[in-house]
């Protein structure tokens, strides 16, 4: 239940009711809100009602509140209810309301929050690596950031298609095949000195080259280079996405489609034809000439006529290119087919991943999905930010074994999978972030993802120390505790911490910013830990008082209830929630 939603539901009814006994028409209440204040000494709730109603309905904002205030007033769970500056409503629950929130979030447990099934499908793309080696610390985050996605929005209720787009068309390809060639003449014993300029030096591709030795021997010597590089290009790649699926699994990352670039192009592009020609018969393909490069010479532009999209006329800032001078489809033709593709399976909503040097694909993906879908369904762009490597404040170096880069699988080695997931998500994907081997390893408070998983793993030791005190009790059991006992102050702010969860993770799904929950996650933590320690200083506040024990039951049943938000939110941010750390 998100109280939140719950009470702005209960201020438009009241809001309703006050316009219609005043003679006025009830306009469309959209606008009005409850949302927790800035300031939580307000109350637990504010309202702009009276702000965002009163100047279109000719009426004075802190009268309008005054009297929306004193509905709001009738309602049993609402203790009080204030006007603040020009007109704002701030609102204090009873304190009778929070226990009996505390359990109806004990009967919900790990579905406290999940929204209903909506019956809305939507893709999410991400990662979609270059298959020509392992997966770098650069694809790491949007890998995180994609997959996090991906989970709060199956939480929310809709049905979500986890995929990855395979670039196996383009000239990486046909480089990544020639470097594996020569992997495969070095495994048959000739030497092939430094690797040239151009192609993929790293290590990686030895035992390529060897499986490639054992299954042809030195057959693919005699062969010329248009024979043997279509089979040692279909080997590569099979190799490269091995390699990538298990540098994925290493973080707990499964894609349920890996969608291949090439069947776009199979039978002479026909999929890109198909999208290109129903985009024609709509209108928007057309023989033109695009303007000069903005801030290149004259001379370097080619004034030439193109098959183009008009994406302008759906919100691109310029028309782009189909066909090359060649004859050949471009780059973006296939994005083109390929969003088609999507929609054609169903999806309203198609959301990539990308890095933030894919800046300039936001609004021609916005293009082509207004243009193929005629606005039944959307593109969403979502770019991830650099990652820098640290250990303890120097730069990493490069790795030996890819040849230029930090793979993901030796940052994950090295860590864990839980640092790495929960640090890749402890800044907006948009900012840049640094990682530091040091810091996300150490057990301390400055470390958020120990400090979380510590908050677990000690509700966990405080049932253990309850049963050591002969209190018959597990997390994960139904409660018959009084939770009205939990009048402290402290106990009461727990549990309005412990609200919030439904509204981070709506909100959360719905701005696709997985950043917001495990930032709530260690603020609740903070809270839980904090609530401990003020029982070291005050014991009747500990949360195990066997001179106490109806006291005990509910703290011990609110400690169940730290522990079950902490599990579900970790769940989906994609960490493991600990019962013991050492």
């Amino acid at each position: 239940m998100n109280i939140f939603a719950d009470f702005e539901a209960r201020v438009r009814t009241a809001v309703a009711a006050v316009l219609s006994a005043g003679g006025h028409a009830v306009p469309d209440l959209e606008r009005v809100t409850a949302e927790p204040p800035r300031d939580p000494a307000h109350g637990d709730l504010a309202t702009n009602a009276a702000m965002v109603l009163a100047k279109p309905m000719g009426l004075k904002p802190r009268d309008l509140a005054e009297t929306i205030a004193e509905a709001l007033r009738a309602d049993a769970d609402i203790e009080t209810v204030e006007i603040a500056g020009p007109g704002f409503i701030n609102i204090r629950l009873a304190r009778a309301f929070w226990p009996r929130h505390l359990g109806e979030l004990l009967t919900k447990r790990m579905d406290y929050g999940r929204g209903e099934p909506t019956g809305r499908k939507i893709n999410v793309e991400y990662v979609s690596a270059n298959p020509t080696g392992p997966m770098h610390v650069g694809h790491c985050r949007g890998a995180v950031v994609g997959d996090a996605i991906a989970r709060l929005l199956t939480f929310s209720g809709h049905e979500v298609t986890k995929e990855y787009y395979v670039n196996d068309a383009g000239e990486q390809i046909g480089v990544l095949a020639r470097s594996a060639f020569l992997r495969y003449r070095e495994a048959l014993g000739q030497d092939i000195g430094e690797m040239p300029a151009g192609l993929y030096p790293g290590d990686y591709l030895i035992p390529l080259g060897r499986s490639l030795r054992d299954e042809f021997g030195d057959g693919l010597l005699d062969l010329p280079q248009d024979e043997w590089e279509p089979l040692v290009r279909d080997r590569a790649i099979a190799a490269m996405m091995d390699m990538i699926r298990a540098d994925l699994r290493t973080l707990g990352i499964e894609h349920e489609v890996f969608f291949s670039e090439r069947t776009l192009h199979d039978a002479d592009g026909g999929k890109i034809a198909m999208a290109i020609s129903d985009l024609e018969t709509k209108g928007f393909v057309y023989k033109g000439a695009l303007p000069p490069p903005k801030g290149k010479p004259q001379d370097d532009w080619e004034d030439r006529e193109q098959t183009l999209l008009r994406s302008t006329a759906v919100g691109d800032d310029q028309d782009r290119p189909l066909v090359k001078s060649n004859g050949l489809f471009t780059y973006f033709a296939a994005d083109v087919a390929y969003f088609k593709d999507k929609f054609e399976r169903g999806f309203s909503e198609m959301i990539f991943v990308l890095g933030a040097d894919h800046s300039g694909y936001v609004k021609r993906l916005e293009a082509v999905a207004r243009a193929i879908s005629g606005g039944e369904a959307q593109a969403s762009v979502i770019l991830c930010q650099l990652v820098k490597l640290y250990r303890e404040g120097e730069p990493v170096k490069m790795s030996k074994r890819t040849g230029d880069f930090v793979s993901l699988a030796e940052v994950v080695e090295e860590v864990g999978r839980d640092p790495v997931r929960f640090m890749m998500l402890y800044r907006k994907s948009d900012a840049p972030l640094d990682f530091d081997f040091k810091k996300v390893t150490e057990q301390s408070k400055d470390n958020p993802v120990f400090y979380v998983q510590y908050a677990h793993a000690r509700a966990h030791s405080i049932f253990r120390q309850a049963r050591e005190n002969g209190f018959a009790v597990a997390i994960g059991e139904p409660t018959e505790a009084d939770l009205n006992l939990l009048d402290d102050e402290g106990e009461t702010g727990l549990i309005r911490k412990l609200s919030e969860f439904p509204r981070v993770v709506q909100s959360a799904a719905f701005a696709r910013e997985p950043h917001r929950l495990a930032f709530y996650l260690y603020d609740l933590a903070s809270s839980f830990h904090g609530q401990y320690n003020r029982g070291k200083d005050l014991p009747q506040l500990r949360f195990v008082n066997a001179d106490a024990p109806q006291s005990t039951l509910a703290r011990l049943a609110l400690v169940d209830a730290v522990a079950t938000i902490i599990r579900s939110g970790l769940t989906i941010i994609g960490a493991e929630a600990p019962e013991e750390m050492r």
